[in-house]
């Protein structure tokens, strides 16, 4: 959040497959106008809950109800941009249409989709996932690959776990991956 308050200019955000809200509300105290896009009507509504009770209900937040992959594409058309791009896309999925989703073959032609909706200069990409079978290194070379050769900045990339207090162990969970502007 750190990116949005010291950007010194409006920051548009732009939150995929955003669930309940929580990067929403968090960019939103930050001070950036959010995009908040779920296909789940019921996720939406939870969300707008949520900013609520953040004490948000004024904030510049767009909630909208719709397939992301299809968001993004009228989004290039309409022209508009982003200065951050966050997503956290399901492992598997069906639209209504009966599309089928699978992060692994899907993945590599959604981030670059959702680069052409970066302004000219970005703050950040962030990819959550919980597929376990997707190695951390795979988002950060996504990344590096589809947003850093155009933007320069960094990635950088780890995998999420929950620590076993029994063990001192980590039992793994998902990745994720980030670009940022440096």
């Amino acid at each position: 959040m750190e990116k949005i308050k010291n950007a010194g200019r409006p920051v548009r955000v732009l939150n995929l497959f955003a669930y309940t809200g929580g990067a929403t509300v968090a960019c939103a105290k930050a001070g950036a106008s959010v995009c908040h896009v779920d296909a789940a009507k019921g996720m939406v509504a939870w969300a707008k809950e949520n900013a609520r009770l953040s004490g948000l209900t004024d904030a510049p937040i767009r909630w909208i109800v719709d397939d992301c992959g299809k968001f993004v594409e009228r989004e290039i058309r309409r022209g508009n941009t982003y200065d951050a791009i966050i997503m956290d896309p399901p492992s598997y999925g069906r639209g209504p249409g009966g599309e089928v989703w699978k992060l692994e073959e899907n993945l590599y032609g959604f981030v670059k989709l959702c680069a052409g909706v970066l302004s000219d200069k970005p703050l950040f990409v962030l990819i959550n996932s919980y597929t376990t079978g997707l190695a951390p290194s795979v988002l950060g070379y996504l990344l590096g690959i589809l947003v850093k050769e155009k933007y320069g900045g960094k990635c950088a990339w780890d995998e999420l776990g929950l620590p076993v207090t029994r063990t001192g162990l980590c039992l793994p969970c998902g990745a994720t991956g980030r670009w940022f502007s440096e």
